[in-house]
């Protein structure tokens, strides 16, 4: 995702940065000089970044996981997906091991479809996400505190599930958007 310049009168310049927690990821409130010259804080959240996979096998049926989320209390149907182990983890490479270590699947082939940033109000995360053609199936192998059910289903079933509520993670809402979109284009 390419960086733009804010436009003149729209800047905010840090004037102190404060790390409130280090983990996975980082918490800050930094103090920040306003255009009109006051100052404020700025609580965010610092991510290294994410990456999803939208597998599609050669019938269009689309490959998901169904995991337990603890913050919304839910089991959620979502598409492959994983933080980067560091801001210069490379996309495309983790986007693989994750559509592997979730899935067990490989793809022949694997092209990014969007890059967004999912709450730029209080995260600096982007999220990057790739379509998986040419896929082979194999032996997944999840993170030892990950418990994962893989699903497939019809993308016009999927797309269903986005329309009554049934897919609510926005990774996916947003991957399953961008599918429909090029699959509009294509016609």
């Amino acid at each position: 995702m390419k960086t733009r310049k804010a436009p003149a009168g729209l800047v905010e310049k840090r004037h102190r940065k404060r790390l409130l927690f280090s983990g996975t990821v980082s918490f800050r409130a930094d103090t920040v000089t306003l255009p009109n010259g006051k100052r404020a804080t700025r609580e965010f959240m610092a991510h290294p970044g994410a990456v999803a996979v939208l597998p599609v096998l050669p019938d269009g049926r689309i490959i998901f996981v169904r995991q337990y989320r603890y913050p919304v209390g839910e089991a959620t149907l979502e598409i492959p997906a994983g933080k980067l182990h560091s801001p210069s983890d490379r996309p495309l490479a983790r986007a693989k091991a994750e559509l592997k270590e979730e899935t067990g699947y490989t793809a022949a082939d694997m092209k990014p479809l969007v890059s967004f940033w999912p709450t730029p109000a209080f995260s600096n995360e982007v999220l990057h996400i790739y379509t998986a053609t040419g896929l082979r199936p194999g032996e997944s192998s999840p993170d030892e505190d990950e418990f994962l059910r893989v699903e497939t289903l019809p993308f016009a079933r999927a797309w269903r599930l986005v329309q009554n509520g049934g897919i609510r993670d926005s990774k996916t809402v947003i991957a399953l958007q961008a599918w429909q979109i090029r699959l509009l284009k294509n016609k």
